[in-house]
């Protein structure tokens, strides 16, 4: 889900900022709910590979301009654009870029979920190693609604995190469950009041800070082997199926009822 940026979109997208060795990535598109057009991908992919090999940069913090965390893609641009993905490109399908570039960041990475993380935005929250959330915090696998699998995130990390039968309950429904729900179910580690979300977040990642930054990184390649595996052979796939999908009919009607604020009407087509 990566395009040339457009040099001419506005400046908005994805910001960096650091404080001490924690590095805060900030999805920045609060009036489309933080979701991602193309270059916000770019972007977010950028500011991942830049903070997993900046030297002084030993942990990362990844939320949004309230009021959301991410609300997924940008449906008016990604799946109903001009750049609109095909079913037979050129080369064969690899896994989204932005998505590697945060599951094989270097760093530590925590989620300070503000709000709604849905579709691909509850995927950037399950790239993380770490996932605190606010009060107001809603998570939701809604590709299923638009006619499409998930992306890597829902499959390469979610069954290893909730369990695997609690994992298909959210994908193959694609229902929305809130703060309480995702503490219960281990989406999160920590709820704590909206105002306490940064603050939180931070402290927390200047704890592991703290600690020797080498050591810290062979602790997370170490939970990542033991946990979790390669998530680029399954990204393909993924991305494969998504391509598919996105020439069906199905997935045609999720687009339009979606962007008509009507039901949709599945014809398994």
């Amino acid at each position: 889900m990566s395009a040339t940026a457009d040099p001419t979109a506005a400046p908005e997208g994805v910001t960096t900022r650091l404080d001490g060795h924690v590095a805060i990535i900030t999805l920045d598109r609060p009036h489309r709910r933080n979701a991602l057009n193309y270059r916000a991908y770019d972007q977010l992919e950028t500011a991942f590979r830049a903070a997993s090999t900046a030297a002084d940069v030993r942990c990362v913090v990844v939320t949004g301009a309230d009021p959301a965390f991410c609300s997924g893609d940008d449906v008016g641009e990604i799946m109903a654009g001009p750049k609109r993905v095909s079913a037979t490109p050129a080369a064969a399908p690899t896994a989204t870029p932005a998505a590697i570039a945060a599951l094989e960041c270097s760093k530590p990475v925590i989620a300070a979920v503000n709000g709604a993380a849905v579709g691909w935005g509850m995927e950037l929250a399950l790239f993380a190693d770490i996932r605190i959330c606010s009060d107001l915090a809603k998570f939701a696998e809604l590709f299923v609604k638009r006619g499409l699998p998930c992306d890597v995130g829902g499959f390469y990390r979610l069954p290893a995190i909730v369990g695997p039968a609690k994992a298909a309950e959210l994908l193959f429904t694609g229902d929305v469950i809130d703060a309480a729900e995702a503490l219960r179910i281990g989406l999160v580690s920590e709820v704590v009041a909206h105002a306490d979300l940064m603050p939180r977040a931070l402290a927390l990642a200047a704890r592991i800070a703290a600690n020797p930054p080498l050591a810290v990184q062979r602790l997370k390649a170490g939970l990542n082997r033991t946990a979790y595996g390669d998530p680029r052979e399954i990204g393909a796939w993924a991305m494969g199926a998504i391509r598919e999908l996105m020439q069906t009919d199905d997935h045609r009607e999720g687009v339009a009822s979606f962007l008509e604020k009507r039901p949709p009407v599945f014809k398994g087509r």
